[in-house]
């Protein structure tokens, strides 16, 4: 199929993304991509075939309509509500829009990030091998910048058998993590309680990272605040100078100067991604070993 769509609504921060850039961390560059991967991935499935690319988009939703020609689109992530015309459809679900046709992605209870997938591929050039958007790096997507109204995307490439499967229930619970390479850099005492109080998700998250409310002073005493910059990765838990917890995301820096006490499980990620500002958000540290058993089930 293929079809021309045109943005007439979009929430802050929608992107165009696809699995990124792994290989560019050599080059000072972080790899981009889903916040959410398994709701990326769970997407794809419902159509059986897609293109790797696909629109990220926020908490306040998306509207698009079709220019001209017809594609299936499927959606996937967080829990919003959307509407094809005037028929409410399920959430997650597919369908296949036309020319003339309104998609609307509204609001909904839970989630921060939702992902449209497409039986086709966009026309979007790659660059360094990925049409992501980095929106630090302003490479990717379109002009390497967020989508807003009045945009256009063609869609025609080839879109690639995918397979079908149901997506595992996510896990309740405390988010897990590995004990990171400063860890020993805290007191016993402060590790402790990074574990056993809860931290909050801040209002101050975007791509790069998520700040925590340190509501506790579990970091107040913390002094030794400031290293020499090394590499970080998706994950890691910095504490920042003033005692501020922050979680890296997909768009993070490629070194950074702050101890980081743990790292997310990239298991748990997508999870922790997906978790809205005031929600309390509890550690649990897990083995490496435990944590790379967890990602191979996850396979």
């Amino acid at each position: 199929m293929s079809a021309l769509i045109r943005i007439l609504r979009a929430a802050p921060l929608t992107t165009v993304q696809d699995l990124g850039r792994p290989k560019a961390r050599a080059i000072g560059l972080s790899a981009s991509g889903p916040m959410d991967r398994s709701a990326y991935a769970e997407a794809s499935a419902l159509l059986g075939q897609a293109g790797d690319t696909a629109l990220e988009f926020t908490r306040a939703g998306l509207a698009l309509t079709v220019d001209h020609g017809a594609i299936s689109v499927a959606w996937a992530g967080g829990t919003f509500r959307v509407r094809h015309n005037t028929d409410a459809l399920p959430w997650p679900g597919m369908a296949e829009i036309a020319a003339g046709d309104l998609l609307e992605i509204e609001p909904g209870p839970a989630g921060n990030y939702g992902y449209l997938r497409f039986d086709a591929e966009a026309g979007i050039d790659p660059v360094l091998g990925s049409r992501a958007t980095h929106l630090t790096a302003r490479i990717g997507g379109l002009d390497g910048r967020a989508l807003k109204a009045g945009d256009t995307i063609a869609f025609s490439g080839e879109a690639l058998p995918v397979i079908r499967h149901s997506s595992p229930a996510r896990p309740e619970g405390p988010i897990r993590v590995v004990w990171s390479l400063h860890a020993d850099l805290f007191s016993p005492t402060t590790r402790q309680r990074f574990v056993s109080s809860p931290l909050r998700i801040s209002s101050r998250l975007d791509r790069m990272g998520v700040r925590l409310e340190d509501r506790a002073g579990v970091f107040a005493g913390s002094t030794i605040l400031s290293l020499v910059s090394d590499a970080i990765v998706p994950g890691d838990i910095q504490i920042l100078g003033d005692g501020t917890p922050i979680v890296l995301m997909r768009d993070h820096q490629t070194t950074g100067g702050y101890p980081r006490i743990a790292t997310v499980i990239s298991a748990d990620l997508d999870r922790f991604a997906q978790l809205r500002p005031g929600s309390d958000v509890r550690f649990m540290p897990v083995t490496l070993d435990h944590a790379q058993a967890v990602s191979r089930s996850a396979q």
